[in-house]
């Protein structure tokens, strides 16, 4: 079997290798995590809680440490990967404090004595996990997962095993019994078979789209449910009575997060034409201004992308829009020397039939769109297979709210702000941007078994 290696993007250097598991392993590691589910289902939420906490309170303590392993495999800036960190420990204290209300049985009236659905756990849940917030995306499943009585194994990328194995530590420090959650090391040429382990109950996926139509492929045959967030191509529309100075700022920062590698970062920018000269100059001039270097130095802001091959395929849709008309006025040269660094690129003059208005492009490549209008704006934002967030720029709140609410097609809509997830809100998307739901209330309702009991 291929070792798998740990490649820092910043130098290109082998940092780290791992022999992965073998299959009769992985089959091993799904029975022990059965065989904790046994018990793991009877635990109160109080001591599940406990534990969550416990978890919350350790992943602070050890924010520098994991953010440092996060620019090592994949070259997330320093700053960027503490408040990642952050953001795992809210979600562990979120659930932790608010599971048991969340699962609380739902009286139902009908025509027995009594009657009313119950939410219990549904047993071992495979994660199948990327690399761009390999601590995030985790931990948002992780933590109303076992909040709900189940158990997990973690596929994650080939490229962060490093960060995969810390979470396993992490559980295993706050106290958790052992394996509750277990880490396979394997491919993704390995996971079908995980897939059909009857000890699997249900899947939980996020990556590309193509990934996710393979994995729902297979667990259909199978009969499982899946759980899908996958790629996005998010428009953010700038309407003629937007703040210039506010949209250009907030667009750029939600264009550039994690170095432009976020399924609900922006990439469209659909821009009125009344006001589209004096946007693009603005955008210019703040999204010139951010620092690229090594995500170890303090003062870096975009880092390199995740590994070579996906910056060359990136500069690849950049030029293939370019050879069809797109105009480059910032960025788009591939740096020379090591590293899988990418400059802050901005496309004008974008059209339908090129890459940077048909497909995602996963780096920090910014596709400006001109509308005529409004409306015009909201037919080229909802002319996408994509449906996974969406913003709306305007001094017209009520508009704007009206839009977001009726007119843009996505799962996560907003208002003079860009689109992120929070613990307290469903997230997930429409249209091949998947579907489910993660956080919320909603979240933590995917992986139960919604029972009926009725009582004559």
């Amino acid at each position: 079997m291929k070792v798998i290696e740990v490649i820092n993007p910043v130098s290109g250097e082998v940092i780290n290798q791992y022999n992965p598991h073998t299959r009769q392993e992985v089959a091993d590691k799904i029975k022990q995590t059965h065989q904790a589910w046994e018990l793991w289902k009877e635990t109160t939420f109080t001591e599940r809680a406990r534990l969550l906490n416990q978890t919350a309170e350790l992943l602070l303590q050890q924010k520098g440490e994991l953010a440092k392993l996060m620019a090592f495999e994949m070259g997330k800036p320093l700053k960027a990967g503490m408040a990642e960190i952050e953001k795992c420990s809210l979600v562990c204290r979120f659930y932790a404090e608010r599971a048991e209300s969340f699962l609380k049985d739902e009286l139902i009236l009908s025509d027995a004595s009594k009657s009313y659905a119950s939410f219990q756990p549904l047993g071992v849940i495979l994660a199948i996990m990327p690399w761009n917030f390999p601590f995030w995306q985790v931990f948002r499943f992780l933590a109303p997962a076992l909040m709900a009585g189940n158990c997990s194994v973690l596929k994650h990328a080939s490229n962060v095993p490093i960060c995969a194995l810390a979470i396993e530590n992490i559980i295993k420090e706050a106290g958790f019994p052992p394996h509750v959650f277990q880490t396979l090391l394997i491919d993704s040429g390995n996971v079908d078979p995980v897939i059909e382990n009857p000890l699997i109950q249900a899947i939980t996926l996020t990556g590309s789209t193509e990934a996710g139509m393979k994995v729902a492929e297979k667990a259909g045959s199978v009969l499982k449910k899946v759980v899908l967030e996958l790629g996005g191509s998010d428009p953010y529309l700038i309407l003629k009575d937007a703040d210039l100075e506010l949209a250009a700022e907030t667009c750029v920062e939600s264009r550039l997060i994690n170095s432009g590698q976020s399924c609900i970062a922006a990439k469209r920018f659909i821009v009125v034409q009344e006001v589209e000269e004096k946007f693009i100059q603005l955008f210019k001039d703040k999204m010139s201004a951010k620092i690229v270097g090594d995500p170890l130095h303090e003062k870096t802001q975009v880092g390199p992308l995740a590994r070579i091959d996906l910056r060359d395929q990136v500069h690849k849709q950049v030029h293939s829009s370019i050879s069809k008309g797109a105009q480059c006025i910032l960025g788009g040269v591939k740096p020379e020397g090591s590293g899988a660094f990418y400059p802050p690129t901005i496309l004008t003059h974008v059209t339908k039939g090129m890459p940077a208005y048909d497909e995602e492009i996963f780096g920090p490549v910014a596709a400006i769109i001109s509308a005529r209008d409004e409306q015009a704006a909201i037919e080229i934002a909802n002319d996408s297979l994509f449906g996974l967030g969406a913003a709306v720029f305007t001094t017209d709140i009520e508009r704007g709210e009206e839009i977001a609410k009726k007119y843009l097609n996505a799962g996560s809509c907003f208002v003079n702000a860009y689109v992120k997830s929070d613990p307290r809100l469903p997230f997930g998307g429409i249209k091949h941007s998947g579907y489910g739901r993660e956080l919320g209330i909603y979240g933590i309702k995917e992986f139960v078994n919604i029972k009926t009991v009725y009582v004559k």
